[in-house]
């Protein structure tokens, strides 16, 4: 298997920022967003749950009502794909028997093998009583860092946004109602030649301020 050398991913790492201006004439090819969105799927979660649904927003017309419901932020606007992690709001019987169904269909083993990891998993959320969107929302974070890491490795452009407002963004992408509501976002495509921000310098705290061993 060829693996991508130390040096290429922090050289990658080094070169991404927090893209605030996108060219919006600039979009992001079929075959490469194939590649972020399969790295999305890929993400770990707690016991396989993925409880998550990735909303992918590329209809300019949807596009240009999203600043409103980000707290006026341009780059749902104007970049190529705009990516939204909404947290399912519940961890129930059903959705937990999804996954251990869906274990057993991909893996070739009987259902009952899988008891004792339903049971794992019920005895985790049954205590959790409205934790669920809590929890599930820490998950989404986890998605996130898939996403702008594999978008950076292909040098494409990415903006994570916190700055998001729940009910407005739910609203606008059909999400109010549902089982899933927006935690947080993405915003991809390639920047602005405008943009300052792509060449001010990266300001990170040293290792040994980071870094405890052991």
């Amino acid at each position: 298997m060829k693996t991508v050398s130390g040096e290429i991913i922090l050289q990658q790492l080094a070169w991404r920022y927090a893209t605030k201006e996108f060219d919006p004439t600039k979009k992001i090819s079929a075959e490469l967003w194939t590649t972020l969105e399969t790295a999305i799927i890929y993400s770990p979660s707690s016991y396989g749950l993925q409880p998550w649904k990735f909303v992918v927003v590329t209809d300019q017309t949807v596009k240009d009502q999203l600043p409103a419901a980000a707290w006026g932020q341009n780059q749902p606007k104007d970049c190529s794909h705009y990516v939204v992690i909404a947290a399912r709001k519940t961890t129930d019987a059903e959705y937990v028997e999804k996954l251990v169904q869906a274990t057993a269909a991909a893996r070739g083993i009987p259902l009952a093998s899988l008891d004792g990891l339903r049971q794992a998993i019920l005895g985790k959320t049954s205590g959790m009583k409205d934790g669920h969107l809590e929890w599930n929302s820490r998950q989404c974070y986890i998605a996130l860092g898939f996403l702008l890491e594999t978008a950076a490795l292909q040098e494409i452009d990415a903006c994570p946004m916190e700055g998001i407002i729940r009910d407005r963004m739910d609203d606008v992408l059909g999400l109010t109602g549902s089982d899933y509501t927006a935690t947080v976002a993405c915003a991809l495509g390639y920047r602005s030649a405008g943009d300052k921000y792509a060449s001010a310098k990266k300001v990170r705290y040293s290792a040994a301020d980071l870094i405890k061993r052991i």
